[in-house]
């Protein structure tokens, strides 16, 4: 019987938490799991379908572990075996692929992980992409923070996204069965509880219900914890939402919102559901409701059709938009998707060059978010590991905290004085006390 498994996952917090959840059912039957760097018996590849490079860094992945184990079994899941199951299976030394639907299942498919001369591919078509399967990321050694997945695949149609090619339509835990996951998730003792899918802010439509009624449900669970939204729609970011936000300290002070270009000619390439005005229009309701709120911003720079005047309008939106972090992404042509066919594509320098350009413009903006904390006190969930002497921890509102290491500070929220920016990147600060309650605060 094998004994070691090593996990490697690419692409999204989804993706880790379903991970997560794969490695535990190796733990289950009897695996050790290993670092990806050791030599293990078993490895397994969690891939994403995001960027052009999914198949470079498959192989490149595939060999490292080869090279630490030559007779190691190899098995590749995630968006890309979905969407792509033929071309893993000829790189060398793949002995399984998984597809949305396998992969967390793959006992009940896999029995014997002894090398194979030819892949198998265990892959279910999209219209059979229909179940739920449950995931959660967790560190059993470090209860901080956990990543719950609560909905899965896509309706939405944008023209640049393969995902609901990978993950199907859009479907969603049962209320009850995620309401019992999540007070266990407490109970186990987490206290901070990230939600997280494909579509987060589209929970609950096929069972006639929304985030807002089940986000009601789980700020009533008792216990010490705060809740964070991993990503939503600003077309789904309610005023319900964000009022609830605003006024129960359950909820973290932090949205990350996909906006994707600052431009309205290119947004409607895109099929994107809202304007540039309805965006800023909800960054400005945010901003107004909530407190030094953070926000985090998804951008693609080089859609088929961004002329240098698109992406400057963009630049400008962002610059002045009262935001505190961006994501950006470099367009890359995805098989299957309408973005593929359309013209005006922009050159793989010009959009190296405008990426770097938002990069830049984000490490600007979240220094000057940081800077803004400094002499307010901030609630800092510190987390266990021993960093050279300092811990470190985010705030609810996504601030990135450090400070001298002391085991009494390791999952509890405290609350903190910030006193200092260092390297833009990260605050320093003094502990003022640590809160023992988090109550919904009355409007």
């Amino acid at each position: 019987m094998h004994n070691k498994i090593a996990l490697q996952t690419l692409g999204c917090k989804l993706n880790f938490s379903e991970t997560s959840t794969i490695g535990n059912q190796f733990v289950n039957f009897g695996f050790e799991v290993v670092d990806f760097k050791e030599k293990a018996d078993v490895y397994l590849f969690n891939t994403c379908s995001v960027t052009e490079n999914a198949e470079r860094e498959c192989r490149q992945l595939v060999r490292r572990a080869l090279r630490q184990n030559p007779e190691a079994f190899i098995i590749v899941t995630g968006c890309y075996a979905q969407l792509r199951p033929e071309e893993i299976a000829k790189i060398a030394g793949v002995d399984v692929v998984l597809g949305s639907k396998e992969k967390l299942n793959l006992f009940s498919l896999i029995n014997d992980f002894g090398k194979k001369d030819l892949a198998c591919i265990f892959v279910s078509p999209l219209q059979d992409l229909n179940e739920f399967g449950k995931a959660q990321s967790t560190d059993a050694d470090d209860r901080t923070r956990a990543y719950f997945k609560i909905q899965d695949g896509c309706d939405y149609k944008c023209t640049f996204c393969t995902i609901p090619l990978a993950r199907g339509k859009s479907r969603s835990m049962k209320p009850e069965e995620l309401i019992s996951e999540f007070k266990h998730l407490v109970k186990s003792g987490y206290k901070e509880i990230i939600l997280t899918g494909v579509n987060v802010g589209d929970y609950g439509t096929t069972y006639q219900t929304n985030l807002y009624t089940l986000l009601l449900k789980l700020i009533e669970v008792p216990g010490d914890f705060r809740i964070r939204i991993s990503s939503i729609e600003p077309n789904l970011l309610s005023d319900e939402i964000i009022n609830l936000t605003s006024q129960s300290n359950k909820m973290c002070k932090h949205f990350h919102i996909p906006l994707q270009s600052g431009s309205s000619k290119i947004l409607k390439l895109m099929q994107r559901r809202y304007k540039v005005s309805d965006y800023q229009n909800l960054i400005k309701k945010i901003n107004n409701k909530i407190t030094d709120i953070g926000i985090g911003v998804d951008i693609i720079t080089g859609f088929p059709g961004e002329t240098e005047n698109d992406f400057l309008e963009t630049y400008n939106f962002l610059r002045d938009l009262p935001v505190s972090y961006l994501h950006v992404f470099t367009y890359s042509e995805r098989p299957d998707t309408k973005a593929i066919t359309m013209e005006g594509e922009v050159n793989s320098f010009e959009r190296k060059r405008r990426t770097n350009m938002l990069r830049i413009l984000s490490e600007k903006k979240k220094q000057e978010f940081y800077k803004k904390m400094i002499g307010k006190e901030l609630e800092i969930l510190f987390e266990a590991e021993n960093d050279h002497g300092i811990i470190k921890g985010f705030s609810s509102n996504y601030v990135r905290v450090s400070h001298k290491f002391d085991t009494s500070l390791v999952n509890e929220i405290s609350r903190v004085e910030i006193t200092n920016v260092k390297d833009g990147n990260l605050c320093e600060g003094k502990i003022k006390g640590i809160q023992k309650s988090i109550e919904l605060i009355a409007c």
